[in-house]
């Protein structure tokens, strides 16, 4: 399935074995990998980008898209459904390379990727965990439409230190309902 959700500023879409130069020369950044999980490495190597182009880059339904600026994989969005009772419910997340950030790149990218994830899969909530001190990823997605639910102190650990998360979460106010 072919996406392409284009924007003023970026295009959300699936990435491509040509993106491993620009996705090492963006995610090879310590300000960039101390705000996100710890399987994404630092330093971010070639190695470590042909892997994950390998798995991202698939015909099926992408939930990991790249966020393309002026034709260059420039950062990532992503979502991941859940399971069960929650399975109209997904977790998003992003990165944007540093020499991007305050244009609006990630908000807009958070925008197409919302509205895609709403009107094509279907999902009911979406919902951010960003560490309470990363300003930036906050400010991103309140301008989004993302309200924020609560803090959850001492939620996860970032090179050894106790951080904490707020939770964020848009609901999709056209969902279709349940399938089956």
């Amino acid at each position: 399935m072919s996406i392409e959700l284009v924007g003023l500023l970026c295009t959300v879409r699936p990435w491509r074995a040509s993106d491993a130069a620009s996705l090492v020369r963006h995610a090879n950044n310590l300000d960039v990998a101390s705000q996100l999980r710890d399987r994404f490495p630092h330093p971010y190597t070639r190695g470590d980008a042909h892997a994950f182009l390998k798995l991202a880059a698939v015909p099926q339904l992408p939930t990991n898209l790249a966020i393309d600026v002026d034709g260059e994989a420039a950062g990532a969005i992503g979502y991941v459904p859940g399971r069960d009772v929650e399975r109209y419910s997904a977790e998003i997340g992003y990165w944007l390379g540093e020499a991007l950030w305050g244009r609006g790149i990630a908000t807009e990218a958070l925008v197409l990727a919302t509205e895609y994830v709403f009107s094509s899969v279907n999902m009911l909530r979406l919902f951010a965990l960003p560490f309470a001190d990363n300003l930036g990823s906050i400010r991103v997605l309140e301008k989004a439409g993302y309200v924020r639910e609560g803090l959850l102190q001492s939620s996860s650990v970032k090179f050894g230190q106790p951080r904490d998360q707020y939770i964020y979460a848009v609901i999709n106010r056209h969902w279709r309902g349940a399938a089956g």
